[in-house]
């Protein structure tokens, strides 16, 4: 779907389709409030304020009425009740804009007004209705059904223009960018794990490459990362005949020499626990365990498309964690890139395997800032459900950043503490250190852990087990926290 803004709302015959918010009055009965709503009715001969007289179209949230105009302008005019002004919030919003397109999207037409950025809110300016309006229609239309043999007719996606002034383009383009890449990091997510490999991660690499003078793109093999000392990566991987993978991404947006900011990416593309194996039920979903990388790759593809004067580092560390005779044991030592060594007393906890030797490799580019992102723990599902992502943190600062990033965004996140009293769980007879702290705080020792790969930068860990994909009848992958890492970078630049 195309986007674009349009200034006068009293131009109705611009498009086919016209969606028409009608708003609560703070006292009395609802009313036709705006210009727009008045032409409509004048051009449906009274049948908007007939409905509303007659009880059968409110104000009340989500209310709703279709008219088919068989006169000049638009073909189909849907008004919509907003509620209150202080009830509509981002989540509300979101819910409104798919509200209203689930009514009009089996006949859009060619060009559809879409005039809910125009509703008086105390909780929302023009820049988060125009962010919410394209995330919510661009989600709304994603569909991933190129493994289906027989699908749906879907109409052809509309071109939809906003009713907002010229001081929404530069958001309007920022969240079109990341509308898209929410859509790659979904696509890349659903993708099954025989499809999506390391290997098929380092070709997304190099397509961002092909696509942009701006971009570099570098796999390190095996031998490479042996070379390196990369054998707690390397670990994960050894049970499965897929190759592991470093991937690393080079933007060059911004001057020469400009300390880059530097996102890391977990990507096991699938995660059978290794020796320490899953449970059957819903072993599946563990096709989305390289959500993180999904996210990263989905963030440098809005970079690019934003055109971001910045200059950002992408590292995935990808790897298949099944069980073999070559697997990893219980028990196992191996020495990181860092130098210190790890007692693997759980292969299940790989994904901070991975990481310790990426965050180790990230200090080569002397990082502003370093963010990784992963699917990392089961604790941060009971911590903070679905709907907020777990951020930890060497600098409290950097972290509190990264909370009104995310509130900017609408992709929430909420500070975990990370005390040194927890370091004491990670404690191990045999090594430097145990690769898990025990049950009590496991998303905390999990970014502990990764904290002692992290000493010379400012460094923050998104765990987004929870946020990164939906079970059950509606499962697939959200493309969170695309949205976050992007207005990230935006608010960094």
């Amino acid at each position: 779907m195309e986007f674009s803004l349009q200034q006068d709302a009293s131009q109705l015959d611009t498009a086919a389709s016209v969606i028409l918010p009608l708003a609560k009055v703070a006292e009395g009965n609802d009313t036709l409030t705006t210009d727009s709503l008045k032409i409509a009715d004048k051009l449906l001969n009274g049948a908007i304020s007939h409905a509303i007289a007659s009880g059968d179209l409110s104000s009340k949230f989500k209310t709703s009425q279709l008219f088919l105009n068989t006169g000049a302008g638009p073909d189909r005019i849907l008004v919509i009740g907003t509620g209150a002004a202080d009830e509509l919030s981002g989540r509300k919003y979101r819910q409104l804009i798919q509200s209203a397109w689930s009514h009009i999207s089996a006949n859009p037409g060619p060009r559809v007004l879409n005039q809910l950025t125009t509703v008086d809110t105390k909780n929302l300016d023009l820049q988060s209705k125009v962010r919410l309006t394209v995330e919510a229609m661009v989600q709304a239309c994603y569909r991933f059904d190129q493994f289906k043999t027989t699908t749906k007719e879907v109409p052809p996606s509309p071109h939809m223009a906003l009713v907002a002034d010229t001081s929404a383009q530069a958001q309007l383009n920022q969240s079109v960018a990341t509308a898209q890449a929410m859509n790659l990091c979904r696509d890349l997510g659903n993708l099954p794990g025989n499809i999506c490999t390391p290997s098929f991660l380092a070709e997304q690499g190099h397509k961002l490459a092909a696509g942009s003078n701006k971009v570099t793109t570098q796999v390190l093999e095996e031998a490479e990362m042996e070379t390196l000392g990369m054998h707690s990566l390397l670990s994960v991987g050894k049970g499965s005949a897929e190759p592991s993978k470093l991937i690393v991404i080079n933007y060059q947006g911004g001057e020469q020499g400009v300390q880059p900011h530097v996102l890391v990416g977990k990507g096991i593309t699938f995660d059978s626990g290794g020796i320490s194996i899953k449970p059957g039920a819903a072993m599946d979903e563990m096709k989305y365990d390289m959500c993180g990388a999904a996210s990263v790759i989905g963030a440098m593809q809005a970079v690019i498309d934003i055109d971001l004067k910045a200059n950002v580092v992408a590292i995935v560390a990808s790897a298949e964690n099944m069980p073999s005779s070559t697997a990893s044991k219980p028990g196992d030592i191996y020495t990181t890139m860092s130098g210190k060594t790890v007692e693997v007393l759980n292969t299940d906890a790989e994904g901070r395997l991975v990481l310790c030797d990426a965050l180790t490799y990230a200090e080569r580019f002397n990082p502003k800032t370093v963010v990784d992102v992963a699917t990392l723990t089961g604790a941060c599902i009971i911590a903070l459900g679905h709907h907020t992502s777990a951020v930890l943190s060497n600098d409290d600062e950097f972290a509190v950043s990264l909370m009104a990033a995310g509130k900017q965004a609408f992709d929430n996140v909420w500070q975990l503490p990370m005390g040194e009293e927890y370091q004491e769980q990670l404690d191990s007879n045999f090594a430097d250190l145990g690769n898990i702290g025990g049950r009590a705080a496991g998303t905390i020792t999990a970014a502990c852990f990764l904290s002692r790969f992290t000493e010379s930068f400012t460094w923050a860990h998104l765990d987004i087990a929870g946020t990164a994909w939906t079970s059950g009848a509606k499962k697939g992958s959200t493309g969170r926290c695309v949205p976050l890492l992007v207005q990230h970078l935006v608010n960094q630049a």
